[in-house]
């Protein structure tokens, strides 16, 4: 459904975008992670026809992006990270408007903006002024408006931003819907456990280049078994002794010392995750649970930038 091939984007000597390749199959949802400033949003600009590419090409249904922005448009739903929103109009005549400028007939924006409204739960807002309502209903009432001329592919730019843990699950629980509809959804997000419930695939991007790409098993699978394990002690012994224990061994790093908890990256085989358990064992140490931590998309993130800054 999205092919992008070498997309590159350059102010100057800067690189926005450096030769990025990714592929995105159709009816999925494809979560792209990536620090401020990494290529998110230019990468999302070009595939919505707004920006050109200084090198390479991007196709959405077979269609390139710039030879046929006006196509591609058709195919697509475009929600930026800061959208207008027009304040002396109802959520309806937003719509409508927006209906209007898609050339969808006056019959047809009819039956389609009470749906639309539905979809989004802001039914009930229907005769509501747009500057009346919380951040999360206009966040709603945007994505209501990409949908407006039902577009296969949904390119949502941080859709979650701003807003309160109530407003998060019920935008999450509409992108569910959204895809069990059969949309491509290409969603960008800094809340990290988020994308990892509702994508399929995960893209990591950094400095512009695509450094891993897959699903969150898989892309685990990269970090060459590297593993996160938390040692919890008795109340009253000292953490620091606990933390200096830990610091010896050379395939223990990133040691976190949380109130009686010790927790650490271990890079050591199965074997040598033994022997530092036996030893703890032997030393008599007063251990009360020693747990590998299943590893969460924040470690996952964390974890493959890191090893890039090392390169």
């Amino acid at each position: 459904m999205i092919e992008i091939k070498g997309l590159t984007k350059k102010y100057g000597s800067f690189y926005a975008l450096h030769g990025l390749d990714l592929t995105i199959k159709e009816g999925i949802v494809f979560g792209f992670v990536g620090a401020n400033g990494a290529g998110k949003s230019t990468t999302f600009s070009i595939l919505s026809t707004l920006l050109q590419p200084t090198d390479g090409e991007a196709y959405i249904n077979g269609i390139s992006v710039t030879q046929n922005p006006e196509e591609v448009r058709k195919l697509i739903g475009y929600m930026p990270d800061f959208f207008g929103v027009y304040d002396q109009l109802k959520a309806e005549e937003y719509l409508d408007f927006f209906g209007s400028s898609y050339g969808i007939p006056a019959e047809q924006r009819e039956k389609l903006i009470p749906q639309l409204l539905e979809l989004v739960n802001l039914s009930h807002k229907r005769y509501e002024y747009v500057d009346v309502l919380s951040r999360g209903m206009k966040q709603r009432l945007c994505l209501a408006r990409t949908l407006i001329h039902d577009p296969k592919v949904l390119i949502l730019d941080e859709p979650a931003s701003g807003l309160d843990p109530r407003a998060r699950v019920e935008m999450r629980d509409i992108l569910k819907q959204l895809k069990e509809m059969g949309k491509t959804i290409l969603i960008s997000s800094h809340i990290l456990p988020e994308l990892a419930e509702m994508c399929d695939e995960i893209g990591v991007i950094d400095s512009g280049k695509l450094i891993a790409h897959g699903s969150v098993a898989e892309i685990q699978a990269q970090i060459m078994g590297e593993k996160f394990i938390s040692v919890k002690y008795q109340a009253g012994y000292d953490m620091n002794l606990a933390k200096q224990f830990f610091e010896e061994n050379p395939f223990v790093s990133s040691i976190e010392v949380i109130d009686q908890k010790i927790k650490f990256r271990f890079n050591g085989s199965d074997e040598e995750q033994m022997k530092l358990l036996r030893k703890m064992v032997e030393m008599d140490l007063p251990i009360l649970s020693f747990a590998e931590d299943e590893k969460d998309l924040e470690d996952v993130f964390m974890a493959i930038t890191e090893e890039v800054e090392k390169i």
